[in-house]
């Protein structure tokens, strides 16, 4: 399959009566089936299903699989249950986020499911590290795909990813092989497009890699730390970064939830819109969706300094203006880092200390 070819991974699903294609990257499967607030219901009251067959899926084997995953990634897996959901990362040397996989493992298989289009690249570079460890990963796209509900439960007979958080977006996600996908899903009820569970995720406050981030984005902007950054385990690539930050400093940014002036609903504001307070730009708009309870909203990327309590204005590329309110994902800490309080305690004791004679 190549790369970037979606048509390859296009869903069934969108040939159904009322099917909506969603917009780049989701483009091979539905966005909505006619009836977006109503599919969100249906989610929201834990049923139906999203189709994220067009999601790539790595399978990684191996008796040293998880232990090598440890080394490369920012997660503590090395020693992670068989069954246990977890998230992990790659860094780039200078702790930009390059990959965000969803995982599970097996006791026998890691399954891993990343953003459209990502998981060649991923194998790609899990490969260059393999060295002499006991670890093969391969792109099984082609065979396999990935279905969320909002249900709880392991599947009986598919590979799944129960998740950890208890929030809107908490279910599962399968691991189904692709042959059987239609046959499979038939039992599943209604499906919701991918808009709904979108609405579910922004709610949630759930960044998506490639979506809410960028080539500058490090873990501490996005909430990621935690659920996708183990602060305490052996060193990886990148770590040294997410330790600066964590001990001596801020991050640069912030992701932050707006809530959008209500009467904004068919026409949401873009991607990459501006964010102003007090009339200057402060930051942009990621990604945004009409909820079916909170009414219009967005995640974006703000400086960290800026007051949760301003009034802010989304300005689109057209020069639209949207009023919002902030609501912190990412808050702002009110005590000084770890590094920098010891260092405050340290000068603090060397001012006590009586002059030597």
């Amino acid at each position: 399959m190549s790369e970037y070819d979606m048509s390859a991974v296009r869903s069934p699903l969108l040939d159904m009566p009322g099917a909506v294609p969603a917009s780049e990257p989701d483009q091979a499967v539905a966005g909505h089936y006619g009836d977006p607030l109503g599919e969100q219901r249906l989610l929201a009251s834990g049923d139906g299903f999203v189709d994220l067959s067009h999601r790539g899926v790595v399978q990684i084997s191996g008796p040293d699989r998880l232990r090598w995953l440890n080394d490369l990634t920012t997660q503590r897996l090395i020693d992670l249950p068989a069954q246990t959901g977890t998230e992990t990362l790659v860094l780039s040397p200078n702790g930009h986020v390059e990959h965000h996989l969803m995982l599970v493992d097996d006791g026998t298989t890691t399954w891993v499911h990343v953003e459209p289009g990502t998981a060649g690249g991923l194998v790609d570079f899990l490969s260059s590290m393999r060295f002499l460890l006991r670890v093969e990963a391969r792109d099984v796209t082609d065979d396999w795909a990935v279905v969320w509900q909002p249900v709880d439960q392991p599947h009986p007979e598919f590979p799944t990813r129960v998740d950890p958080r208890a929030d809107a977006l908490h279910g599962r996600e399968l691991f189904i092989p692709r042959k059987q996908f239609p046959a499979v899903i038939a039992d599943f009820g209604r499906p919701a497009g991918i808009a709904a569970w979108n609405a579910l995720r922004i709610e949630a406050g759930r960044p998506r890699f490639g979506v809410d981030t960028d080539h500058r984005s490090i873990p501490h902007e996005l909430g990621w730390i935690g659920f996708a950054v183990h602060l305490n385990k052996g060193c990886y690539r990148g770590q040294e970064t997410v330790a600066h930050v964590a001990n001596l400093g801020r991050p640069p940014r912030r992701l932050v939830r707006l809530h959008l002036d209500g009467s904004v609903r068919e026409q949401l504001p873009a991607k990459g819109a501006q964010v102003l307070v007090a009339g200057t730009v402060a930051g942009h708009l990621t990604s945004a969706a009409y909820h079916h309870e909170l009414g219009p909203i967005a995640l974006a990327l703000v400086r960290y300094a800026v007051d949760d309590s301003a009034a802010a204005i989304v300005r689109d590329a057209d020069g639209t203006d949207r009023a919002a309110t902030i609501e912190p994902i990412v808050r702002k800490e009110t005590e000084p880092p770890p590094g920098q309080r010891a260092r405050m305690t340290l000068r603090a004791g060397l001012s006590r200390r009586p002059a030597q004679e």
